[in-house]
């Protein structure tokens, strides 16, 4: 059910968590939210070229920062083990090929009020579909 997100983590909460760390670039606040095993990936994963654990994803995102990349966030939304979560990216390679902008979508799966893996998706819908949210 849209905004049940599990085990003591009132689902207001963490969204606005997720996105002052997101928002912010504060790469302490978004480790608070990982999970020890915390995974990030292509829609598709797990896969070979995934973050297999918090630490491997704090570092891409370092990485990301210093190559000058920033995120907006643009949207939000709780599932019962989700958040959906829509951005507005700039300083990326996808992003001067779009213009300046690229809108991307990050469905970050929940457990015990931290964030277990994350996946991208260039499409909303399909972004949607894997968050359990719906149309």
């Amino acid at each position: 059910m849209p905004g049940d997100i599990n085990a003591g983590a009132e689902p207001g909460t963490l969204a606005a968590r997720v996105r002052h760390a997101l928002e912010s670039g504060d790469l302490d606040a978004m480790r608070d939210l990982l999970a020890p095993g915390a995974r990030w990936g292509a829609p598709e994963g797990p896969g070979d070229f995934d973050c297999r654990n918090r630490d491997e994803v704090i570092a891409w995102w370092a990485r990301a920062q210093a190559a000058g990349a920033r995120a907006t966030v643009v949207e939000v939304a709780a599932a019962a083990d989700a958040l959906l979560v829509g951005l507005d990216v700039t300083g990326t390679p996808g992003a001067a090929e779009e213009g300046g902008t690229a809108r991307r979508w990050q469905v970050l799966r929940v457990s015990g009020g931290r964030v277990t893996d994350i996946r991208g998706f260039d499409d909303r819908a399909e972004a949607v579909a894997r968050a359990g949210l719906p149309a």
